[in-house]
């Protein structure tokens, strides 16, 4: 016989290993469903306790929390009617519009803007001298970051018109499309089950002084700058936007901070989610804030978290936008805050830039 016959694998052998291999995939799938069905049951456990439990405040802030996002406000149908829910979430809204009062911001010269020490009129240091200081925010279960962008005369709305209902752009697109230096997202977009391509804006947009969408409204609030670089907030009309000579501005809300004061404790109740919010000092520098959330070390801040860290950082007009898996800051060639999403960086319809030195939106 042969000496190679006896390395044959023989056709009994061959079907044993397929069968080995079938079981232990099956075993191996087996354990994943059992897994995935163990966490399914604790989490509808958790959720019953947060909808069921003993605690108000616990409810109240799950129920805030799933229904600020556009692909799971379901979870919170699961164990609350949609009168209960409606009642939780009953005057977040406010009507009334506070009119942003300009003299509040004085834009000093170029020369005026750093001491000697590199030092800002708040005490911050811009190291490098680029115009743009860099804080790193950490609060009670949340971490984030705040930019500080010393002339706001750079700083501009990033969309492309053009595009409006055909594609969206990530913060990244949107800042090599401006060769900007910082980016973060702005307003909201039609986003049916979290399917939406950010194409669409949900509310108007101002761009280069022009109001696109305007029979969208514009929500629970508006932020945006005029022709003279001072942002102005809160619900203003068609015709408001159109009399303050807004050039570039968003909306999303509510307002955070208006005139130096925060907004009603009723309007910031919130729940606990990622945050991108826009503010700006009285010296016109402008401030950009990410905050992460949806993470074992950042669950995330609720809009009054936002308004402290604003008012802490010296802003006379603060506005939250668009948050959620759309929260995100791009500086210095890639994103710094970790993203939400499940399903990888998302496309927006607006961003707020920062364009390089020497540049400016005027």
């Amino acid at each position: 016989m042969n000496d190679s016959q006896y390395n044959m694998p023989s056709e009994g052998g061959e079907r044993n290993k397929l069968h080995s291999a079938v079981r232990a995939f099956g075993r191996v799938m087996a354990i994943a469903l059992e897994t995935i069905l163990m966490i399914a049951v604790a989490l509808l456990g958790v959720m019953y306790v947060f909808c069921k439990g003993p605690s108000p405040a616990a409810k109240e802030l799950f129920v805030k929390s799933v229904r600020e996002t556009s692909a799971i406000g379901f979870l919170a149908n699961i164990y609350l009617s949609d009168e209960e829910i409606a009642q939780i979430e009953a005057g977040r809204e406010s009507d009334e519009y506070v009119e942003t009062d300009t003299t509040l911001i004085n834009i000093p010269s170029a020369e005026e803007t750093v001491s000697e020490t590199g030092e800002d009129a708040y005490g911050l240091v811009d190291d490098d001298g680029d115009g743009l200081i860099l804080e790193e925010i950490r609060g009670q279960g949340y971490r984030g970051y705040m930019m500080i962008v010393l002339d706001p005369s750079r700083v501009v709305m990033g969309c492309v018109p053009s595009s409006f209902g055909a594609r969206g752009y990530t913060v990244a697109d949107m800042v090599g499309y401006y060769d900007a230096v910082v980016g973060t997202n702005a307003g909201g977009f039609q986003d049916p089950n979290g399917q939406g391509n950010g194409s669409v804006p949900d509310t108007l947009v101002v761009y280069e002084g022009k109001i696109y969408y305007s029979e969208f409204g514009t929500g629970m609030g508006f932020v945006g700058f005029d022709d003279n670089f001072i942002m102005h907030t809160g619900k203003m009309s068609i015709q408001e936007i159109k009399d303050a000579n807004i050039q570039y501005g968003v909306c999303f809300g509510p307002t955070l901070v208006s005139n130096g004061e925060a907004n009603d404790a009723d309007v910031l109740s919130s729940g606990l989610n990622p945050r991108t919010a826009i503010g700006q000092r009285a010296d016109g520098a402008v401030l950009m804030l990410v905050i992460d959330g949806r993470q074992v070390n950042s669950a995330g801040a609720t809009y009054q978290d936002l308004a402290d860290i604003m008012l802490k950082y010296g802003a006379v007009n603060a506005c939250n936008l668009d948050g959620g898996s759309s929260t995100l800051m791009w500086y210095e060639g890639g994103y710094i805050n970790n993203c939400a999403s499940v399903v990888g960086i998302r496309p927006v319809p607006s961003t707020f830039l920062v364009l390089k030195e020497g540049k400016s939106n005027g």
